[in-house]
């Protein structure tokens, strides 16, 4: 299925936002109403593209917005972007979420001692193209990552896009290993390091920092996607999270198009770009731990 986007606002500005239609013009959230699977057969999953790779701007999927439009992150009223930590530029894959699933705070890992980050499971694309923000791309899920992020559990699943010209070259996690050389140590550099900048410490990993393989990633995003089932159901506690959405008939929040329009309707007209910080282009060096 085909999707589009609609950008509301001014990018690089706190009101920036960006609503996902359906390849019929309709309304949708791409937290709830776009399916995990594109092809369930296969274990072809649905990404949506938040952050194209080299970029900076800390964009996600707004969980505790009307239609969850993709937004620039905020931290004390700013903007957030990642530091270019050496030698690291921005993100180093397109990066994004899977839909229809959630990482449940109140729900302990077995694998990692640790509840949820609240947010659809993250997923790294490791494919050669730039993909655009809002993008949906359908993936391969090849591994997965354990971030323990401020003492929650992070999984950050590795794919890559289907279109991809080497994607039948990937089918598990040793052939990342294999044929991209240096990859997943450096995913691990980024992710233990990309907040350092801000002041934090470095993050830790379940597993030692050991990637597992696809079998086990597949299974993870499963146990995700009954939480989310969960979630939109009203039988597990969704705190802030906005669970409206315009296709899911056994959720109680689902909702009409006129009112998911009216959502859309009430942001700000979009606008020309506003300028990126000059700083965001700074480079960190520091020694690691």
């Amino acid at each position: 299925m085909a999707y589009s986007t609609e950008h509301k606002a001014q990018a690089n500005t706190l009101e920036y936002r960006i609503f996902f239609k359906n390849c019929n013009g309709k309304y949708i959230s791409p937290f709830h109403d776009i399916p995990l699977y594109a092809d369930e057969e296969k274990n072809i999953f649905n990404m949506v593209v938040e952050v194209p790779r080299w970029t900076n701007a800390k964009m996600e999927i707004a969980t505790k917005d009307p239609m969850n439009p993709i937004k620039q992150d905020v931290k004390k009223g700013k903007l957030r972007y990642v530091a270019n930590v050496f030698p690291h530029k921005g993100y180093i894959w397109n990066y994004g979420a899977i839909p229809q699933t959630w990482e449940n705070p109140a729900h302990i890992d077995e694998n990692t001692g640790f509840g949820g980050d609240n947010d659809p499971i993250d997923v790294c694309d490791i494919g050669s193209k730039v993909c655009e923000r809002g993008e949906v791309i359908k993936v391969k899920v090849l591994g997965t990552l354990a971030l323990i992020d401020e003492g929650e559990t992070d999984w950050k699943i590795i794919a890559i896009n289907v279109e991809d010209s080497e994607a039948s070259l990937y089918n598990d996690i040793e052939d990342v290993r294999r044929l991209k050389p240096n990859y997943l140590e450096s995913t691990v550099d980024w992710f233990q390091r990309y907040k350092v900048p801000d002041g934090k410490p470095e993050n830790q990993f379940a597993f030692n920092g050991e990637f597992k393989n696809k079998d086990f990633a597949i299974e993870i995003i499963k146990s995700t996607n009954t939480q989310w089932k969960a979630l939109v159901t009203k039988k597990a506690d969704r705190g802030e999270i906005d669970c409206m959405n315009t296709t899911i008939q056994e959720s109680c929040f689902v909702c009409k198009q006129d009112v998911a329009k009216a959502v859309v309707e009430a942001a700000p007209a979009s606008g020309p770009d506003s300028p990126i910080p000059a700083d965001v282009d700074k480079w960190f060096y520091y020694q690691k731990n």
